[in-house]
């Protein structure tokens, strides 16, 4: 099993003692892949750094590939960080940086240091970093600098290191909120063709709930830091949709289940 939440409860990090999410369960088995929902606030993305061993629960039980995370000694916790690839909405990439250091950063714990300085002044691997990028159609950005990139090229940008990962686990936060529909069909099919390949977890949040509906078999709705629902996409219905995005200024136009789209070939636009 990836991940198991007991009855876990992380309070935010700002000074506030109360708790971003509620005494949470939530089981994930190995190469499963799910969606979060839920309206802004709900506490997607913290849940998706708790389950990355970035926000230490306050209480309850934490399991990660079968360990506690926190009661792991320091080194010991950063090997299983290791195994875990966090993709926030907006990815921290160094703006004056050439795209493809960017993207072999990812390799940066596999490597020496030596090797790792070697490769900022001559990537050691432009080849698999063209591959990833060429996947999420940036190939032609293998030599940009990171700032001359738009939002959503930086977003497939940080997506590209995810491919050159040997994460077990895929942890991704808004992965197409600054997609066309077209880009962000490709970008999702890339990312679960990846996790299948290899075996690994995603888990994926979205406000886009047509697509979220469209391309994961699990689902589970966030609101107030709380599971609302956690269930099978076909026992997902309008009407719990819209419970939980109740009161939101703009609410994600639900997509039956028996509309999904067929799915697109990776590459099959490049």
């Amino acid at each position: 099993m990836s991940f198991k939440l007991d009855k876990l409860t992380v309070r935010h990090l700002a000074g506030s003692q109360a708790a971003a999410l509620h005494a949470l369960d939530l089981h994930v088995q190995q190469g499963e892949q799910l969606a979060l929902i839920g309206p802004s606030g709900a506490g997607k993305t913290t849940l998706l750094s708790t389950l990355a061993c970035a926000h230490q629960p306050s209480e309850g039980a934490l399991s990660v590939f079968g360990l506690d995370p926190w009661a792991l000694p320091q080194a010991a916790r950063h090997r299983l960080r290791a195994r875990l690839f966090l993709a926030p909405q907006t990815p921290p990439l160094p703006p004056r940086q050439r795209v493809v250091t960017a993207v072999l950063a990812a390799r940066l714990p596999a490597w020496s240091l030596g090797r790792a300085l070697r490769s900022l002044f001559k990537p050691v691997d432009p080849d698999a970093a063209f591959e990833a990028l060429r996947r999420f159609g940036l190939g032609d950005k293998l030599y940009a600098r990171v700032d001359r990139l738009s939002g959503g090229e930086r977003q497939r940008c940080s997506l590209a290191r995810l491919l050159l990962s040997s994460a077990d686990a895929f942890l991704v936060d808004e992965p197409i909120s600054a997609l066309d529909p077209a880009l962000a069909r490709i970008t999702l099919a890339t990312l679960q063709e990846e996790a299948a390949a290899r075996e690994a977890t995603l888990v994926c949040s979205l406000h886009q709930v047509e697509m979220a509906r469209a391309h994961f078999q699990r689902i589970v709705g966030l609101r107030d830091g709380r599971i609302v629902f956690d269930l099978p996409r076909e026992q997902v219905t309008d009407a719990m949709i819209a419970a939980l995005y109740e009161n939101e200024s703009t609410v994600p136009h639900p997509h039956p289940p028996h509309e999904t789209p067929e799915r697109i070939a990776v590459g099959a636009c490049f």
